[in-house]
């Protein structure tokens, strides 16, 4: 019988084929108590099963060869790390002391306290991290029942699981894995980031999808729509053969993009730069034409271990990203964390009451003894090697960047006194994601080289809006009169004193808003290195004097549904002088 599930689409293509099952570890696991005569063995089950898995991973990686080496590496040492975190070992084995419980229960609890914690995180990229520490916890649970994640799939059949491993991925492609379709997940995990880098079709969040399959049924997923059919019928065949055809057309078309410029049809070149924050990302940017990195996020370092990444550390890996570019500039953002974020290294503060509006970017980077100085040097260093744009998150004040400006010309004449190349000319940018900075640009905008607006976060904070909170989710929107008035104004008044300006936020990779760009005086993009193409193909088929003057008429729009009207007739078609 024929049903319908609707999941996110984390990885585009469509795939039609058999199901492959594979149920939870444990879907409900029982609180089972202990006699305290048992503690001790119920701990040293709980260490087995974690060497067990340290060994399964360590196997892994010695089977990994080529490219895969490099970015499968990468998760590995991620997991790596959370399993051998000593916090993480010493809660299980108190949990079963003072609890009396089983350990498979004392993962469970483990388990519901992590996703607490990271469901109030603010940033959606590093909430999605939940996935990882998820992942290693199954791991153990499954080495505690010595268990196996080995699928065993046929050609053609489509893997439908609770979570999957990044790890995981390209053994599941080699045994004929055509997809992959989980209940849990999202389109920022390191499963749905290499899944895209490996054009797999990915939909995740599909809810309930499996209390209803069998191994054998047949599915049709989107990885575009998030849209997975159970035995389709006639119609739904017929859809999936037109999608998968006009997919496949769609990127031959994108392929021929990756070496023409990106112009308009009236001949105005728009800059695309890439976000990014492995190497992969930055391998991808380059090898699909991007200007250059738009936005590197160095958070990741400071999240894979409990100490502070040194100033060496650091230095190697934004020279890496430097000379992966290869004479590009590479905009690096400096520390953008706070709140429960950064717990396990001890930067910030515990138990904020409201971390948004809390010690975080650039507030906790100066307040922070030291933190602000090592970043700002390992980053001066790596400018010897290549162009460096240095980008200062959550700005709200003239008086953050005239000591950021200051901190930079200081530790630029220190370094060259001790030897080390810097490059005469850093370029210094401004987020524009507080309301603050965006009114008050004016005060500080001959400080600034570049800014980049941050559309995330300044929709956020112009609403007053959480955009994690499901209740009020439907308020949260880029379409308000006040957003694109105060975009429009922050754009107009950067190019109005000569400064470069990008949208670095998710609006600047959804070509449903390229045309609104545009139309708001844009000319620089900052997009995820997937969506590139797509968003070079709608800008060659852009007219920005049509689009300029359709764009007052936007401005003048009193509200989201007058915005919305403006984006049905002007935002998704050509428009072209005739």
């Amino acid at each position: 019988m024929r049903q319908e599930f609707k999941g996110i689409g984390a990885s585009r293509g469509t795939a039609l084929g058999r199901a492959r099952v594979r149920l939870p570890h444990a879907l409900d696991i029982e609180e089972v108590h202990i006699d305290e005569s048992q503690v001790e063995a119920e701990i040293a089950k709980m260490h087995d099963a974690i060497t067990h898995v340290r060994s399964e991973m360590d196997a892994l990686r010695g089977r990994l060869t080529g490219a895969l080496v490099k970015e499968m590496g990468e998760f590995l040492d991620l997991h790596a790390l959370i399993l051998d975190d000593p916090e993480l070992i010493e809660s299980l084995d108190k949990l079963i002391r003072t609890r009396l419980i089983v350990a498979d229960y004392a993962l469970k609890l483990q388990r519901d306290k992590v996703t607490q914690i990271f469901s109030a995180m603010d940033d959606t990229y590093l909430r999605a991290r939940v996935d990882d520490i998820d992942l290693v916890l199954s791991r153990i649970l499954a080495a505690l029942h010595r268990q196996t994640a080995k699928v065993d799939a046929k050609v053609g059949e489509i893997l439908v699981a609770e979570n999957v491993a990044p790890s995981e991925l390209q053994e599941l492609v080699d045994q004929g894995v055509i997809a992959i379709v989980t209940v849990m997940g999202s389109m920022l995990s390191h499963t749905a980031i290499l899944a895209r880098s490996m054009n797999l079709p990915l939909v995740v969040g599909a809810v309930g999808v499996l209390k209803t399959l069998n191994d054998g049924d047949t599915i049709v997923c989107d990885g575009g729509t998030g849209l997975v059919v159970v035995e389709p019928d006639a119609a739904d065949l017929r859809a999936h053969r037109e999608r998968d055809k006009a997919y496949l057309a769609e990127q031959k078309q994108l392929d021929r993009l990756r070496r023409v410029p990106t112009v308009t049809t009236d001949g105005v070149e728009v800059l695309l730069y890439a976000n990014a924050e492995s190497n992969a990302d930055v391998t991808k940017a380059r090898r699909l034409g991007a200007t250059g990195i738009g936005l590197y996020r160095t958070e990741f370092l400071f999240l894979q271990s409990l100490e502070l990444p040194t100033e060496e550390e650091q230095f190697r890996a934004y020279r890496d990203v430097v000379l992966g570019m290869a004479g590009r500039p590479v905009t690096i953002r400096t520390l953008d964390i706070g709140a429960d974020k950064a717990d396990r290294t001890g930067l910030a503060l515990r138990n904020e009451p409201n971390p948004a509006l809390g010690l975080r970017g650039v507030r906790l980077s100066m307040m922070r003894s030291g933190l602000l100085e090592t970043q700002l040097r390992a980053l001066l260093r790596a400018s010897g090697y290549g162009p460096v744009r240095i980008l200062v998150p959550m700005v709200s004040s003239r008086e953050e960047v005239v000591q950021v400006k200051r901190e930079i010309e200081r530790l630029s004449t220190m370094l060259r006194e001790e030897g080390h190349a810097v490059a005469a000319q850093i370029p210094l940018g401004a987020m524009i994601e507080v309301p603050a900075a965006a009114i008050a640009l004016s005060t500080f905008i001959k400080l600034v080289d570049f800014v980049s607006i941050g559309t995330n976060d300044l929709v956020q904070y112009i609403l007053a809006v959480d955009r994690n909170n499901e209740a009020i989710g439907n308020l949260f929107t880029p379409l308000h009169p006040a957003v694109l008035k105060l975009m429009h104004q922050v754009i107009r008044l950067a190019q109005k004193h000569g400064r470069k300006v990008s949208v670095c936020g998710e609006m600047a990779g959804d070509s449903t808003f390229t045309f609104l760009l545009l139309s708001l005086g844009l000319r620089e993009f900052s997009l995820h290195p997937t969506t590139l193409l797509e968003i070079r193909q709608k800008i060659r088929t852009a007219n920005i004097a049509s689009l300029e003057e359709h764009g007052k008429r936007l401005l003048r729009a009193t509200s989201t549904a007058g915005i919305e009207r403006w984006m049905n007739q002007y935002g998704g078609m050509e428009i072209n002088p005739a």
